[in-house]
């Protein structure tokens, strides 16, 4: 037999396996055998250091301490790198504008910004001021870094033994980080955030400018920020030469600025005011007896001030006019706005009723409103339930999951792929990896078939998510970046909101709907003006028109399905008795928010309420029972007349029918009885009344006044002018009228107009009193 395989040294040529092997066990046990005696060797020597007794406790001790020094280094460094992540550079820069703001007609509203020349330097703050805030907001300012440990315990223990919160443990460097960086929400998160940024303020600023920031960046009530602004609005002059009970007054607003206004509540400021005293006297800054003239003397309040102010709006707007004007090279302007006051008034009336009414027993302390018009027209912000206590603003910044409110996005897509409003679809969804839908109450789809408008009339989740996966979730991003909606996730359950947006976001992206169809991005600047009076900016000039980003046969298509979720559907609680209502409930999971979106042919306005620490809210609470509610009483009141636009593809309300063609029989009698409306062109050809006239008519009025024993005054007629006397600022007699400079002079023509349109408003008598009265004002 031949074996190839040992021809010629075959086995040879090819792997020796048993030298192999040899040399394999040869150099293992070698290395083992070294590995040993270097052991052995390494532990003759080092038994030389073995430690035995205290040494070996101290050492164990100091290891130990090692190792748990390094565990809390990396503990630390993940609590604080959230805080350094709230840390904004800008934010010390809000000194780089200084705006004034005016309603549409041109009468001042507030400001915003602080000019540098007229920043005090705290060399100028009268020491006083200085020690009454030290004495009761941070005695050991000067002594701590940032965590007055003493006095947080302080304050624990007061607290403890009275029961309640009478004493804050904050530092005056964290109420600086809270107000700079932070927002009021009472968590413990918050209140790590503060601590590290406190440490982070102290470690790059003296004491000396934290206090100056303090004084200049606190909100003082009254839409006033700075110790400077808050003097001059409330005393009428400068901090400079304020005494000592105003300079407590003002230092006992830092706590709560609008409770211990004393513009809201002069008894509670007063109270407020003397504590102060007493904390100047138990610090050791001042004596009882001098103090005592303080309070012999309170301070006296300038009472010619508004006590109201759109400070949401304003915030907003601030905001807005820095963005349209960076790059400019202006920093002092004045910008013109789209704010409502009464509606503003309305909206924050609305929703702290609401608050007051169900929030305790419905477990929710705070909300937001944003009433605009279709074209994105801003009109009025509520940021929260009070801007004295926390001025974060929830309507333009705070990421609420809007919860079923964020299917109309995901309906209109389907809308544009095809489907009707009548679409015939099914009560169920396909899985998304080991997530399924379910509908409100946890129950699964029940597989019924229904048309596409009764599933959102009815907030079914298995037929939002289903449309989301069937027209592709892309698609509804992208449509949602078509309406002004940025950041929304692909995820399974997208088309449920599981995503943020905020109030005002959310409010522009119905609004496009009630707009037709077109862009409607909110804008609240009409124009900003420098202060050489040189026209910066116009939207009128420097906006293109709206887009056309969602067909007009989509839009009509929405229109129709989210007037149906009113009127039969979830929504049933925002319906109006006199005009159409179209709009969408929200509810997150929790519930922790609760929405109502919603719009008429006039106004669109979106609610949320809920907590801001994210607590949930009690089980049962939604978007139709709490937010829908808000919604319709701020909006029966909104509406002063019946002159509102058709939403697009719903017909006019019963109530409005009923309304214009009772005009319409009037137009036709007056017209048969030979009896018209004046109208613009008559308005036009009006002539100025001659000079005879308006002087026999001085003297009645002069005669009336003496009969009634009130003083002889001279009677003029700011809207009359002669055209040789007419001068900006000054009256037809060309004498100077500083008290109408803020109001817009009076247009004849714009008076018989309205009047002309008087029959659109709802009726409303007035009393002879009241029409005799309106007489002797003019």
């Amino acid at each position: 037999m031949n074996d190839w395989f040992h021809k010629q040294g075959g086995r040879d040529r090819f792997i020796n396996w048993l030298a192999l092997d040899s040399k394999l066990n040869s150099a293992l046990g070698e290395s083992w055998s070294r590995i040993k005696d270097y052991w052995n060797a390494g532990s003759s020597y080092f038994a030389r250091y073995q430690l035995v007794g205290w040494r070996r406790l101290l050492n164990e001790f100091a290891s130990e301490s090692l190792t748990m020094m390094f565990g809390g280094f990396v503990v630390l460094y993940a609590l604080a790198l959230p805080a350094f992540q709230e840390f904004d550079e800008s934010k010390f820069q809000t000194g780089k504008y200084a705006v004034t703001f005016l309603d549409v007609n041109g009468n001042e509203i507030g400001k915003r910004g602080i000019l540098h020349n007229d920043a005090v330097p705290l060399d100028q703050i009268p020491d006083v001021l200085i020690k009454a805030t030290l004495a009761t907001e941070d005695r050991r300012f000067f002594e701590h870094y940032g965590i007055d440990v003493f006095g947080t315990l302080r304050a624990f223990l007061t607290n403890v033994q009275a029961n309640e919160v009478v004493q804050g443990g904050s530092t005056l460097t964290q109420q600086l980080a809270k107000n700079l960086f932070l927002s009021s929400e009472r968590s413990l998160q918050r209140k790590i955030k503060e601590l590290f940024l406190a440490f982070l303020l102290e470690s790059r600023y003296s004491k000396r400018q934290i206090l100056k920031l303090y004084f200049d960046r606190a909100y003082m009530g009254g839409g006033t920020f700075g110790v400077e602004a808050a003097s001059q609005y409330y005393f009428g002059k400068s901090v400079r030469d304020i005494n000592m009970a105003e300079a407590a007054m003002l230092a006992g607003l830092f706590k709560a600025p609008t409770k211990y206004s004393p513009l809201v509540d002069l008894a509670a400021s007063r109270a407020r005011t003397n504590q102060v005293l007493d904390n100047l006297v138990d610090a050791g800054y001042y004596t009882a007896g001098q103090v005592h003239a303080a309070r012999m003397n309170p301070a006296k309040i300038v009472e010619n001030r508004t006590t109201t102010s759109p400070d949401w709006f304003l915030d907003w707007a601030y905001e807005e006019v820095q963005r349209l004007a960076e790059g400019k090279g202006q920093y002092v302007l004045t910008a013109r706005t789209t704010v409502d006051l009464t509606l503003q008034r309305q909206a924050e009336e609305a929703l702290n009723a609401a608050l007051k009414r169900n929030g305790k027993t419905d477990h929710f302390d705070s909300g937001a409103i944003v009433v605009m018009e279709p074209d994105g027209k801003v009109r009025a912000i509520v940021g929260g339930p009070d801007y004295g206590e926390s001025q974060f603003n929830r309507a333009t910044h705070a990421k609420r999951q809007p919860g079923s409110s964020f299917k109309v996005y995901v309906y209109a897509t389907a809308m544009e792929n095809g489907y009707t409003p009548d679409t015939i679809v099914r009560d169920a969804s396909r899985s998304c990896g080991n997530w399924r839908p379910s509908n409100y109450g946890g129950r699964g789809g029940s597989g019924a078939r229904l048309p596409l408008w009764q599933a959102l009339a009815r907030s079914l989740n298995t037929v939002a998510t289903e449309l989301s996966f069937a027209v592709g979730r892309d698609k509804v991003i992208e449509m949602t970046k078509r309406l002004g909606i940025q950041g929304v996730k692909k995820t399974c359950s997208m088309a449920l909101g599981d995503g943020g947006l905020t109030v005002l976001e959310h409010t522009g992206g119905f609004a496009t709907f009630a707009n037709d169809g077109k862009s409607s991005r909110p804008y609240g600047i009409l124009d900003i003006t420098t202060s050489k009076g040189d026209l910066l900016y116009s939207r009128e000039r420097d906006e293109p028109p709206p887009k056309q980003v969602v067909s007009k046969k989509v839009a009509e298509e929405m229109n129709t399905m989210l007037y149906r979720v009113v009127n039969g559907g979830t929504g049933g609680r925002a319906n109006l008795d006199f005009t159409n209502v179209a709009g969408k409930t929200g509810t997150s999971t929790g519930p922790k928010d609760a929405w109502f979106m919603g719009f008429t042919g006039k106004y669109v306005c979106g609610v949320w309420v809920g907590n801001d620490d994210n607590r949930p809210m009690r089980p049962g609470v939604t978007g139709g029972h709490q937010a829908a509610p808000i919604w319709h009483d701020l909006m029966t009141v909104a509406h002063t007349d019946m002159d509102i636009p058709d939403i697009p593809g719903i017909p006019t309300h019963p109530r409005q029918v009923e309304e214009r063609q009772r005009l319409a029989a009037l137009k036709a009698a007056q017209v048969a009885a030979g009896i018209e409306s004046p109208k613009a062109s008559d308005a036009k050809s009006e002539k100025i009344m001659p000079d005879k006239t308006r002087a026999v008519l001085t003297s009645l009025v002069s005669a009336l006044r003496k009969a009634e024993g009130a003083p002889d005054e001279p009677v003029t007629d700011p809207s009359y002018a002669k055209p040789s006397d007419k001068k900006p600022g000054t009256s037809g007699t060309g004498s100077e009228t500083p008290k109408d400079k803020s109001k817009p002079r009076p247009d004849r023509r714009a008076t018989l107009l309205d009047e002309s349109q008087d029959d659109l408003a709802l009726p409303a008598a007035p009393s002879s009193r009241s029409a005799s009265s309106s007489v002797r004002a003019q």
